[in-house]
């Protein structure tokens, strides 16, 4: 693949996420860590979950009129009279993020902003009824042909409400497979050797050009990433899973440890923040088994970008099954079952050591 390939597509979703995040951070700082919230109030992450994908489809509908966007909100639950502050909060938001200075090329040419994708203190300003158009473009079904954005404007809501780990998600996806991916971290520290450090990171990817990241402070700082060459020793590796035991099967994420010989307790976090994790070489295997009796079907917005980055890093990514995760199926991943991704080297025994706790689950 050529190295101009999705080069504008690049500087568009750059620009997309990282005008996203400067909201989510807002809302953070303004509505959750300064005031003082009800238990059960969601108010800040939905203004910040609806207002971040305004921010995105508002971009992506001017840099790609025809493209179709998978997004994760619609609408349909703030056009009530009882959101009408939702409303307002979210056409501040919208419109301050998107009013921003540009970015020029002289942080590189792969960052530098384009007024004419609507953004900068000169673009229009939005109403609030465009706005909810805007986020209603996240309707598409998707499906197995042509081109398709998909995104999720905060994945990780509870780890976004405490502090913890959430990631604004976006990818492209031509013919099935995912092509292009820019995942944004505000949480995640820059360097996985100093996780006192700095923190705030981008990470992108296109297909077959290898993966980068970014600080969210220097988006002009790019440093390649790729997966360790030597598989580090099992009592080294760590198993990266859901914080939320309803996202995952814990029990079984145990039996499977047992088998791979895994004694380090498991890296718990929220979000797509996993396979960042994971490319960067940090843990050695993601895994996601569903619940037992669980029907729920996996959206392609939660592992899109992700399964890229790892891929680019040089690792593996399939469910359960030893299959290739399909996204050409719609919203969700269909009937894959559970998703397992890691190091190449370690796939072989990886997937003798779920077909050994599925045994041993049955027996339970």
């Amino acid at each position: 693949m050529a190295s101009l390939a999705f080069s504008l597509e690049k500087r568009v979703a750059i620009s997309a996420v990282t005008r996203a995040c400067s909201l989510t951070s807002i809302v953070f700082q303004n509505l959750v860590k300064n005031e003082t919230l009800t238990k059960g109030d969601k108010s800040p992450v939905t203004v910040a979950d609806f207002s971040a994908q305004a921010v995105v489809n508002a971009i992506l509908a001017k840099a790609f009129p025809d493209d179709p966007i998978v997004g994760e909100e619609d609408s349909a639950d703030l056009r009530t009279p009882s959101t009408d502050g939702l409303r307002k909060h979210l056409t501040s938001l919208a419109n301050d993020a998107l009013h921003l200075p540009l970015r020029s090329a002289a942080l590189g040419d792969d960052v530098a902003e384009d007024a004419s994708w609507g953004i900068g203190p000169d673009s229009p300003v939005r109403s609030t009824d465009e706005l909810l158009t805007l986020i209603d473009r996240g309707t598409y079904e998707g499906g197995p042909r042509g081109r398709m954005w998909t995104l999720d404007p905060i994945d990780g809501t509870k780890g976004f409400l405490r502090g913890g780990q959430y990631a604004v998600g976006l990818a492209l996806i031509v013919d099935s497979v995912v092509q292009f991916g820019v995942m944004a971290c505000p949480n995640l520290p820059v360097s996985s050797t100093d996780p006192d450090g700095e923190k705030g990171c981008i990470l992108v990817a296109a297909r077959g050009q290898g993966l980068e990241q970014r600080p969210l402070s220097n988006l002009g700082l790019s440093k390649a990433l790729r997966q360790p060459q030597t598989l580090p020793p099992l009592s080294s590796i760590a198993l990266l899973e859901s914080l939320e035991a309803a996202h995952s099967s814990h029990s079984f994420s145990g039996l499977f440890s047992k088998h791979m010989g895994i004694t380090a307790p498991p890296l718990r976090m929220d979000s797509m923040a996993k396979y960042a994790c994971l490319a960067r070489g940090e843990g050695g295997l993601y895994f996601r088994m569903p619940t037992k009796g669980s029907d729920y079907k996996e959206k392609i917005w939660d592992h899109a970008a992700g399964v890229l980055f790892v891929e680019e890093a040089g690792g593996v990514v399939s469910n359960l099954r030893g299959e290739p995760l399909n996204f050409g199926l719609g919203r969700t991943l269909g009937d894959n079952h559970g998703i397992v991704a890691c190091f190449k080297d370690l796939y072989p025994q990886v997937m003798e050591a779920v077909k050994k706790a599925k045994e041993e689950a049955k027996d339970e």
